[in-house]
């Protein structure tokens, strides 16, 4: 925005220089139209016309650098101008392209949880009832993880190893026995890589 303004002042302040030496021409050409013309007949009116025809034409020098200067000015914000846009717009595309990403992502993550609630629905429903309810209750107090696996002698939810007291009691307790770790509560999920 800014670079765009100083685009616009400078392009103002460009044209405003050009009306001032073309207003400085206009007059030159109409003194020395006089001149020519033979009107003026008194040599004072003669050397005072010649010496405002010599200054305007120094002015109009003066005028012309000044519009040279302005118009290099707004060459170099045009250009800085059409530099930023060109990056605006490439920052534009970027922010697109992860936006579409992201909602592609979502999108994915969406079906994923959709596909994982039917089957845990499937899941659950051969679960009994009290054994779903003790899971879902550890569930929303250990940060959505109800149950972790016992692996070589450590709970994997609150990754501290049991001592031999808790890895004997695990050991003797019969298969479909419920078991939870005394550290962190969750349930303790056996397997042939539990180190029992």
């Amino acid at each position: 925005m800014a670079a765009r303004t100083e685009e616009s002042d400078t392009a103002r302040e460009q044209t405003k220089a050009e009306q001032d030496v073309d207003q400085v021409r206009q007059r030159a050409a109409r003194d020395q139209q006089r001149l020519d013309s033979g009107a003026v007949s008194s040599p004072r009116d003669l050397e005072n016309l010649q010496r405002e025809i010599a200054s305007l034409a120094k002015r109009q020098g003066d005028l012309e650098d000044v519009v040279l200067e302005v118009m290099e000015r707004r060459e170099k914000a045009a250009e800085r101008a059409a530099e930023l846009a060109e990056r605006l717009a490439s920052v534009r595309a970027k922010v697109a392209e992860a936006e579409a990403r992201r909602a592609a992502a979502l999108e994915g993550i969406d079906t994923e949880a959709a596909t994982a609630a039917k089957e845990r629905e499937v899941v659950a429903s051969a679960v009994p009832a009290d054994l779903l309810a003790l899971y879902d209750k550890l569930r929303a107090q250990s940060g959505g993880v109800g149950a972790a696996k016992l692996y070589q002698k450590r709970c994997e939810g609150c990754r501290l190893e049991l001592n031999i007291t808790e890895l004997n009691d695990v050991r003797s307790a019969p298969a479909d026995a419920v078991v939870r770790c005394e550290n962190c509560r969750r349930i303790l999920v056996r397997t042939p890589d539990s180190g029992l």
